[in-house]
C-alpha cells in the first residue's frame, strides 16, 4: 500500500519503540551499518563526560525491526520521534528501502549518522568505545546499559554480532 508508513529501529527502537504500531517485522537496511559513531551528551552522557550511542554509518547491511504505523497515529508518531531521536540534532531524517522478513521492500523513516555532526565520532576502535561507555550515564541511564539491551534484543532476533558482544564484555570488565 503506497500509503503505509513505516520506521526502521536499530538500536533502542527495538525494544522500546514507545509509540504505537500495527504490525512489527524484522527488516535488513542495506547501505548503512549499525555502530556506536555518535558521542551521546544527552541520554547516555552529559557534555562532562560523553558517552556513545548508535548511528547509521554509512556502508555495510544492518539487521532490526521495522514497525508499521496506521496512518490515524503517524502525526504523532513521527513528533514523538524527532523529539526522541533529535535532542542535539546528531541525525539526518531520511527515507530508505528495507526488506521485511517477509520478503517484503517497503520504505521506512529512518535516522542515519550525521558524518558533519559535532558528535560524529566515526570509527572507534573497540577499546576507545569501551573506555567511552564504562561510567557512562545521562537522562536515559548507564550507557552499559544501552549496550547489553542491544545485545540481548540482537540475540532475540537470532542476529550474533561478535563485535558488540566483544565490546560488551570489555565495558563490563572496566566496570567491575
Amino acid at each position: 500500500m503506497a500509503s503505509e508508513r513505516w520506521v526502521f529501529g536499530y538500536g533502542s527502537l527495538m525494544w522500546r519503540p514507545g509509540f504505537p504500531f500495527a504490525e512489527r517485522r524484522g527488516a535488513t537496511l542495506h547501505g548503512r551499518r549499525r555502530s556506536f559513531c555518535i558521542y551521546s551528551v544527552h541520554h547516555r552522557g552529559t557534555y562532562a563526560r560523553p558517552g556513545l550511542v548508535l548511528g547509521l554509518a554509512p556502508g555495510g547491511a544492518c539487521r532490526g525491526a521495522a514497525y508499521r504505523v496506521a496512518e490515524a497515529d503517524w502525526a504523532q508518531v513521527h513528533a514523538y520521534l524527532m523529539e526522541r531521536e533529535q535532542p542535539t540534532e546528531t541525525y539526518i531524517e531520511a527515507r530508505r528501502f528495507v526488506r521485511l522478513d517477509d520478503g517484503r521492500r517497503v520504505e521506512t523513516l529512518c535516522f542515519l549518522s550525521d558524518v558533519r555532526h559535532a558528535q560524529w565520532a566515526g570509527a572507534l576502535s573497540l577499546e576507545r568505545q569501551a573506555e567511552l561507555i564504562a561510567g557512562a550515564a545521562g537522562l536515559s541511564g548507564r550507557n552499559v546499559d544501552y549496550l547489553r539491551d542491544l545485545v540481548e534484543h540482537l540475540r532475540e532476533m537470532q542476529v550474533r554480532d561478535v563485535g558488540m558482544e566483544k565490546l560488551l564484555g570489555m565495558v563490563e570488565a572496566r566496570e567491575a
